[in-house]
């Protein structure tokens, strides 16, 4: 499945809309490193708030090639409909419709996967967007709100009724929020009981796990989240192993070096020196934490407040990682793994 509405992707590999963590920077890093689509941060779907800067910086169309898929997230049929004309007109390519999100404060405002306990009200906010827009409209949803009332194939059903081109499963409910393993049994019954593409969501963290669900699910692709997360080449590495059965040679160091560095460089633009080096902070400790003496960097790295400081900064950490005085040496660098 390399097809939504009119756009034909290059892999059926996405990365997840994650609040805080999918923004342009990371989505273009994302691409380059092998994902076939991936989808902005949740945007709630009240224009009032989108006067917010964060909120305005969340609509911005990543400079990818792709197309621009806008997540929108409310309680509201009239509302959302209209969100999804505004993005539509901003320049957005595809609405994805929230009806996953365990988060409390979008489950106070009955949003997010809140909804799936309300199959009218499912109905009627697809039924509203799907027919005010003419862009393709795509659904993220969980298996249900709890265990014991798992009504996935319920939603997944009225979601193709009501003219859902694409349909994303995470394999947790509400109650279970991000706790113990994603079960896959429901996205395979999904997948058989639709027509329209169905994206595994849940857990997948290695070429083998990808493997393994595409086994067991049928699905037609792939949505990956915290997997993405420090390690955005796990696209490449996905896309190469399910093309050829074997593992990617890993990443060295200098490689990793060259993702890192400019996704800091994406971010000191996309938020400016001052928000930039914030968010760069964030994102760096866990690109690191895996790696020699990273609690002692991370200290360091955080003192520094300004974006040539904290690629310097990186620089030195990883030339010093390899035992070399300098990074200028990438087949050096190439020649120790990470």
């Amino acid at each position: 499945m390399n097809q939504i509405g009119p756009y034909t992707l290059k892999n059926n590999l996405f990365l997840a809309p994650m609040v805080g963590v999918s923004d342009t920077p990371f989505r273009e890093i994302c691409t380059q490193q092998g994902a076939g689509l991936t989808i902005a941060e949740m945007l709630t779907s009240n224009r009032e708030l989108w006067q917010n800067e964060r909120n305005k910086l969340k609509q911005i169309k990543p400079q990818t090639g792709g197309p621009h898929v806008v997540q929108i997230a409310g309680s509201d049929p009239l509302q959302m409909a209209d969100a999804a004309l505004s993005n539509q007109e901003l320049g957005a390519d595809a609405i994805d419709i929230n009806m996953g999100c365990p988060a409390k404060k979008v489950l106070k405002k009955a949003a997010g996967s809140a909804l799936l306990r309300d199959t009218k009200l499912v109905t009627c906010i697809l039924q509203a967007i799907v027919s005010k827009i003419d862009i393709p409209v795509t659904l993220k949803i969980r298996t249900g709100w709890c265990p014991n009332t798992r009504n996935g194939i319920e939603i997944a059903l009225i979601a193709e009724d009501c003219g859902i081109q694409l349909l994303t499963v995470h394999g947790r409910t509400k109650e279970c929020r991000f706790k113990g393993d994603a079960e896959y049994d429901t996205i395979a019954a999904i997948k058989q009981a639709v027509k329209i593409p169905v994206i595994a969501n849940g857990d997948i963290d290695s070429p083998k796990k990808a493997a393994q669900v595409l086994a067991h699910t049928k699905a037609d692709g792939l949505m990956i989240g915290r997997g993405a997360q420090g390690k955005p080449w796990i696209f490449k590495e996905i896309e190469h192993f399910l093309r050829t059965g074997t593992k990617l040679d890993k990443m060295k160091l200098f490689q990793q070096l060259g993702v890192i560095s400019s996704h800091l460089k994406k971010l000191h633009q996309f938020y400016g020196d001052k928000k930039g080096v914030w968010y760069a902070r964030k994102h760096v400790s866990i690109y690191v934490k895996e790696l020699t003496s990273s609690r002692e960097f991370m200290a360091e790295f955080n003192r520094v407040n300004n974006p040539e400081q904290q690629l310097d900064q990186l620089e030195k950490y990883f030339a010093h990682l390899v035992g070399i005085p300098t990074i200028n040496q990438p087949k050096e660098l190439g020649e120790i793994a990470a």
